[in-house]
């Protein structure tokens, strides 16, 4: 995982999706992570540089839960660790992966935890039960890497892998909804509107599409500015600015369309 704060006053994790969550891919082969302060201020937080150690293999993801008391990490080593952020002791090691884990994303309630892996499958634990080892779920679907997770306020997850589609799933009862098909290259960043009526996801290449959640249909695909490969992509909290992270920095202006939300309980 990459080391997360080359400024020790101004990151905790490296940071992206909903307001006060987090996960990271690393580019750095390390099997530590490095936990440092927000602010100066925030007195309560561990000591700048805290580093917990427990993986034996490369970091390739962490998270923040929506509350930020705790961290999840995954990696090579085909586990997965909760941590306690003040303290950086950890509190709970999930196996059951098959493969290294790449992606990782906590429910808006903290109940369960999302991850996925090279074993082409995403696993959700269930953090409510004494052993969520034992009692996870797998939602299996995608015939590649699971590049990236994420949940929607309401509780549906979304998956990009690496075979080049996106899977929005209802967890509750581990059904597939709607599967998403277009991309060229395998799916780096996926964010879902705060509405939840688009979803925007970027490949490993040039474009950012975005999706009605509902159809499946793909809205737009916004190529025009960018100039290299897009890294990632988030929506406003409003949802009517759509950025996407690329060597140019480029942020498009969205209109709205739709005005009722989807209901992820029908």
């Amino acid at each position: 995982m990459a080391r997360c704060c080359s400024q020790a006053q101004k990151m905790a994790a490296c940071m992206a999706g909903r307001p006060g969550v987090g996960s990271c891919c690393g580019g750095w082969v390390a099997t530590q992570m490095v936990l440092c302060p927000v602010s100066r201020h925030l007195s309560t937080f561990p000591d700048p540089g805290l580093v917990p150690a427990g993986h034996q293999r490369s970091v390739e993801t962490v998270s923040f839960s929506p509350d930020s008391r705790q961290l999840a990490s995954g990696g090579w080593d085909k586990r997965v660790m909760l941590w306690d952020v003040q303290s950086g002791q950890m509190l709970r090691l999930l196996v059951g992966h098959r493969d290294s884990i790449q992606s990782s994303d906590f429910s808006p309630t903290v109940n369960c935890l999302a991850t996925g892996s090279w074993d082409s499958t995403v696993h959700i634990w269930d953090l409510r039960m004494v052993t969520p080892a034992v009692s996870h779920q797998a939602l299996e679907g995608h015939s590649a890497n699971i590049s990236c997770l994420c949940y929607s306020a309401s509780g549906l997850l979304a998956s990009g892998s690496w075979d080049k589609t996106i899977h929005i799933w209802k967890p509750t009862t581990s059904s597939l909804l709607i599967q998403l098909k277009g991309h060229v290259t395998w799916v780096k960043s996926i964010a879902f509107s705060p509405d939840e009526l688009w979803l925007a996801s970027a490949g490993y290449s040039r474009m950012v599409k975005v999706w009605d959640c509902n159809t499946g249909k793909c809205l737009e695909t916004l190529k025009q500015g960018v100039l290299d490969v897009a890294h990632t992509c988030a929506f406003t909290p409003d949802g009517k600015i759509l950025v996407s992270g690329a060597a140019d920095q480029t942020r498009r202006q969205i209109s709205r369309t739709s005005k009722s939300p989807r209901d992820p309980q029908t």
